[in-house]
């Protein structure tokens, strides 16, 4: 044996892959090897040219993991009083351990298929509860992607239900600076004018709509009341960016008048990680639900009429409005989300107003021994709720001040020349005062007052109680805490009990030393706009990141900033409509997209004032190469963009790719490739170098971000040189790289930063062979699939040699035209075999697109292979005649333990309904409801926790 061969450097691959299997999978498809496999599945026309991705070879975990813990060590971590919306904050250890930490919270979907999600969906009603008791609203939105983004949202909500004809929209000249930065983004695309402003003269004009801070970015709090009446009182439709701890205290926005309000729950317990992942909350009025953004959870019944939670209003205006819609959200932060749900609930109202009474008393403390000091120091605002702001007299002093706390390990604010912040938050201490009246005042010791102080007047104060519900009052105990997280954990199934073989979705291993250095302090603890020196591991491993995507997808530059698919779509096409403006073709604003596309490519296109000219596929699912260059040349001045997927999402490799891409070429446009299917890509073909000039990267997809149950995500852009320079920039902390004058898409110079570690592991671990094995076994265990369930189920598209591309997608149609059996039916009826249903009837109505990954074995393929061929039976039952269409497993699946305990009178047996196959009998799981009603969910729509008579009852 090879001395070297015993360190194993493939270690990581070979736990991520199951390499044992290959053999007997390539026999089932008659290959003698891999290569000749890939020979005949992948075009080509579309190989990249070199045999390899110029990248090192895999590491070990240990390796990867101390590699990566060297490069954490060179970020600093000092106190944080920098404000700007991110704080420290302290995510207590029974939520960190079995939530954050927790596989079966962080590798689950979005919870479509609500009888196997019911304990994330209660999670997420709590947060909604929570939100709608500190905003004062009728209903909340189950997050939306950072602050940022959600003032955004509001804006284009604000437009939609507005009955003013301005196209003016008004902003605080209070707001946070990373805000009006994203607004503006969004703003010109859609045609609005942005006027910024003193709060008071919103009055003055005539707007659509109009945002204010509250708490305002330098600290100071004001009574909106007045100005949010005389703004409404001419038609305006207002927003309110409200700091989340600060309305713990405060009275609400709703009680102000505000039509929404909005935020980010980052206080909540969920660490500041140099920007994100965190949740924003949305809240606004019931007659304004149907043009609310994200997602809203909703308490319906289940078969047997109990109640039973699901995703209300499902179908969002990008699938429903298309070309027509003004957000392009699918994706939400529901791992986040439920960590600021929990924090809620396991502090209860005493506690978050224990610890906003103490943010409070600390900062009037700071500000109030300020005062007393015989120098020139000022406090420029009487009333604040966390913020102090000072004024120092001149720049030399405040330039003296900053240095001192910088000397002393703690970052606080330059507002201006002369004016200083100072923003406390949970963690600062009394010995944190201290510290920083000295680096102010140059004295050693601060007064501290026996009876909390306060600069907050009684109007400002909120009268009326926050968490209620017996939720936020009955799990204060470790003990009884851990037992609620676990009962909700068991009510969902995630990828910790079986394979989640979501076509387009890619459900694979969400490795446990990629998941690691998630909650490494380094990572964790840092302000997304602390000084550069003081990031150095971060922008480091950044780098590295860019790099390694770089080497994998061609393209010469990456734009880290978009933190979601939505997103990073938004953000390629941007840079495409920056770079024709700044050709002097502003002009060049039609969107050629495949009818074939995902929802949110029209809607994508629209937000960016583009004109959507559809483009016809052929019957095997491919773009219809003449009717694209047809299109392509009667569109030729003003053509801007092809939108498009690769592999298809027909899940077919298309051979006319490069074509496709040179029609758009000598039309004068850009080619835009949505990164959906990246994973069939990986070390066999590179998007750039078949033609794409932009394409966004899921990461919580191909590099193994998990989904977290529908969040949080990462949607970096690969650019070609000649887009490069039209990539976000930041207002506040510049992005390394970026060219001046490009405004932000997310709040956050790197969009989600501290989940970026997972992906560079990821790769690390893996290696130029071990990426490229990744999708040779995503492509294999595609084709198995898809040959086995022919046997009993059509295969609807497939590509060259009767091969299909990583995933599938199986026409149910003819079966349910012969035995009345849906494909919802099938869904729900998997759950009481073990698994999560495939992708329903997407892309083609009456199917589902099945995924298996790389990650899956043989046996865990066989075993989802079995439980359809099973239901293939109990479908021609029904067919048959032996069992009635209106009474079988099928149509009453899912069966819940209850319903099995409980009278039987179903001419199937019990044993059928819910073990149906041997295997089941060693791991099942019992949904928690019966299938869910939507329809009665969508007309009693209810999106807060039931009242206290329900739980009296």
């Amino acid at each position: 044996m090879n001395f070297n061969d015993l360190f194993n450097h493939s270690e990581f691959a070979s736990r991520h892959i199951s390499f044992g299997d290959q053999a007997a999978l390539l026999a089932e498809l008659g290959e003698e090897s891999m290569d000749s496999f890939i020979n005949n599945t992948v075009p080509q026309s579309v190989r990249m040219p070199q045999t390899e991705l110029g990248l090192p070879d895999g590491m070990t975990e240990a390796d990867a993991l101390a590699k990566l813990k060297h490069i954490a060590q060179k970020n600093q971590i000092f106190k944080s009083y920098i404000g700007l919306g991110y704080y420290p904050t302290r995510l207590p250890n029974v939520i960190l351990r079995n939530v954050l930490e927790n596989p079966s919270w962080y590798t689950a979907y979005t919870p479509y298929q609500a009888e196997i999600a019911q304990g994330r969906l209660q999670a997420l009603l709590n947060f909604q509860q929570m939100c709608i008791d500190l905003s004062g609203h009728e209903l909340a939105g189950a997050s939306l992607l950072d602050e940022a983004t959600a003032a955004a949202e509001a804006m284009a909500m604000a437009k939609r239900v507005s009955k003013s004809k301005s196209n003016q929209f008004f902003v605080d000249e209070r707001i946070y600076p990373q805000t009006l930065d994203v607004i503006q983004t969004r703003a010109e695309y859609f045609g609005f004018e942005i006027v910024v402003g003193d709060f008071q003269a919103a009055a003055q004009g005539e707007y659509f709509g109009a945002i204010f801070q509250y708490v305002g970015k330098d600290g100071d709090v004001v009574d909106l009341t007045d100005i949010i009446a005389a703004v409404k009182a001419k038609g305006a439709v207002v927003a309110v960016a409200a700091d989340v701890m600060s309305l713990v205290l405060l009275k609400s926005p709703a009680s102000m008048g505000a039509d929404m309000a909005l935020g980010n729950t980052q206080r909540f317990g969920v660490p500041m990680g140099f920007g994100g992942p965190h949740a924003a909350y949305f809240t606004f009025k019931d007659a304004d639900k149907r043009s609310a953004p994200g997602r809203i959870i909703g308490v319906s019944q289940d078969a047997s009429g109990k109640p039973a939670l699901r995703m209300a209003l499902q179908t969002r205006e990008q699938h429903i409005r298309r070309e027509k819609a003004n957000s392009n959200i699918c994706t939400s932060q529901v791992l986040l989300a439920n960590l600021a749900g929990m924090y809620a609930v396991y502090h209860g109202e005493t506690g978050v107003k224990r610890i906003a009474n103490r943010i409070h008393a600390l900062a009037s403390a700071f500000a109030n021994a300020l005062e007393q000091h015989s120098g020139s120091l000022k406090i420029v605002h009487k009333v604040f709720f966390d913020t102090v702001a000072v004024d120092c007299g001149n720049a030399d002093t405040a330039q003296h001040i900053y240095q001192n706390a910088l000397q002393n390990g703690y970052n606080i604010r330059r507002a201006s020349d002369t004016v200083l912040t100072v923003a406390f938050h949970e963690e600062s201490s009394l010995e944190d005062l201290g510290v920083l009246y000295m680096a102010f005042t140059g004295e050693t010791s601060v007064s501290v007052p026996a009876e909390a102080p306060s600069r907050l007047p009684e109007t400002l104060l909120r009268q009326d109680r926050i968490l209620q519900h017996p939720v936020f009052q009955k799990y204060h105990t470790e003990h009884e805490m851990l037992r609620y997280l676990k009962k909700l954990e068991d009510r969902d199934l995630a990828m910790n009990r079986s394979m989640i073989s979501l076509g387009s979705c890619t459900m694979k291993l969400n490795a446990t030393a990629e998941m690691l250095p998630v909650t490494w302090a380094e990572f964790a603890h840092i302000h997304p706009f602390a000084p550069s020196e003081q990031t150095q591991g971060y922008l480091e491993m950044i780098g590295q990141l860019q790099d390694q995507l770089k080497a994998i997808t061609g393209f010469d530059a990456i734009a880290i900033q978009p933190n979601s698919g939505a997103q990073g779509e938004y953000t390629g096409l941007l840079a495409i409509r920056r770079f024709h403006k700044a050709n002097g073709q502003p002009n060049r604003d039609v969107c050629l997209i495949p009818k074939s596309a995902h929802g949110t490519n029209p809607a994508t296109a629209q937000m960016l004032g583009m004109k959507v000219v559809a483009v016809d596929t052929d019957e095997l699912g491919n773009v219809n190469i003449a009717d694209l260059r047809a299109k392509a040349e009667q569109h030729r001045e003003n053509l801007g963009a092809l939108m498009i997927t690769y592999p298809s999402t027909h899940g077919v490799y298309e051979e006319g790719i490069r074509e496709i891409c040179q029609i758009i070429h000598d039309n004068g446009g850009q080619v835009y490739m949505d990164g959906a299917n990246m994973n069939a890509q990986v070390g066999i073909m590179q998007p750039a170098e078949v033609g794409a000039d932009v394409l966004h990267m899921n990461l919580h997809k191909t590099f193994c971000i998990p989904h977290g149950g529908g969040g949080p995500g990462m949607g970096p852009i690969g650019l070609k040189a000649h887009l490069a320079p039209f990539a976000p920039n930041h207002v506040v902390n510049p992005v390394v790289g970026a060219s001046a004058g490009m405004s932000a898409v997310s709040a956050a110079p790197y969009g989600s930063a501290s989940i970026l570690p997972i992906t560079w592991t990821y790769i690390t671990m893996m290696g130029k062979r071990g990426l490229r094995q990744a999708t040779e076994f995503a492509l294999l265990n595609a084709n198995y699939m898809a040959k086995k369930l022919a046997e009993d189920y059509p295969i609807l598209y497939t590509g060259k040699n009767g091969r299909v591309a990583h995933e599938c997608i199986v026409d149910l149609r003819p079966l349910k035209a012969e035995s009345g059996i849906t494909e919802v039916d099938i869904a729900k009826r998997l759950m009481d075999y073990g698994f999560h249903a495939p992708t329903m009837s997407f892309p083609v109505a009456g199917t589902l697109m099945i995924e298996p990954t790389e990650s899956e074995s043989k046996a865990e393929l066989d075993r989802f292979i079995a439980a359809m061929k099973q239901i293939k039976q109990e479908a021609l039952k029904v067919q048959n005649g032996e069992w009635a269409k209106d009474d079988n497993p099928l149509v009453n699946a899912p069966h819940t333990a209850e319903e099995i305990a409980g009278e039987w009178q179903h001419a199937y047996s019990r044993e059928t309904a819910v073990y149906p196959l041997a295997y089941i009998r060693e791991h099942k799981f019992f949904p928690s409801v019966k299938r869910v009603d939507d329809v009665f969910g969508d007309r009693n729509l209810v999106c807060s926790c039931p009242p206290m008579s329900e739980y009296e009852d």
